[in-house]
């Protein structure tokens, strides 16, 4: 029987453990990690990057009409960089390396810009086989000549990604099958040889991720 009106707010249980307190607690769940946490300094530099990527991008597109396609972009470009970035550690499967999956992104965004660009914008999409000022005796070779170069972009784009790491791999591999025929001192200038080339891979890496999807935006960019 309860003896005072105020012992229902007594915080103690059977186990006289104060455990009803730990339901205060609940409430703390709810809140983001961002309200306790501060951000590293890696996190912030990926903020920034976003930021700058999307920035870019924004001036790149028609933002009236191709609303959150920034968001594809940067995405694209955050993928292909921790790939070439994964491929530089040993026994790590290279996977930018093979037109496999490069040409497996490059030629679905290719595709989906020309389906979308020739069902909605017909008139648009002629105008870019014929450049503004061209002679009419040279329009029907312009025309050949940017139907083709218009079907080899997603060829281009896998082909430039892919030859770029393959090329970076095969340098830093042939220079280390030869350490075990050097002397010392040749030794010593091949790692310094090796880690210069690692940096300039690590920063092929960010730029071949870069271009394939500036060109990714500017492609988008012809449709509207």
């Amino acid at each position: 029987m309860m003896t005072n009106l105020f012992s229902t707010f007594d915080p103690s249980t059977s186990s006289n453990l104060s455990l009803n307190w730990i339901s205060a607690m609940i409430g703390i769940m709810i809140l983001p990690l961002s309200m306790w946490i501060i951000p590293s300094r890696i996190n912030m530099m990926w903020i920034k990057l976003s930021t700058a990527l999307n920035k870019e991008f924004k001036a790149l597109l028609n933002i009236n009409f191709n609303k959150g396609n920034t968001i594809m972009f940067i995405s694209l470009f955050s993928m292909i960089m921790f790939s070439n970035f994964l491929s530089l550690f040993p026994y790590i499967f290279s996977s930018t390396s093979h037109m496999s999956l490069t040409l497996a992104l490059s030629l679905p965004l290719w595709l989906s810009f020309m389906i979308y660009g020739w069902t909605n914008n017909t008139i648009h999409m002629l105008t870019h086989l014929v450049p503004q000022g061209t002679p009419g005796v040279l329009m029907p070779f312009m025309v050949c000549i940017e139907t083709i170069s218009n079907v080899i972009r997603p060829g281009t784009l896998a082909i430039r990604l892919s030859a770029n790491m393959i090329a970076g791999h095969l340098l830093l591999t042939l220079l280390g099958s030869t350490g075990n025929k050097l002397s010392i001192i040749m030794i010593n200038l091949l790692i310094i040889t090796q880690l210069a080339l690692l940096v300039l891979e690590s920063a092929v890496a960010i730029i071949q991720s870069y271009v394939f999807s500036i060109l990714a935006t500017l492609y988008s960019s012809e449709i509207n």
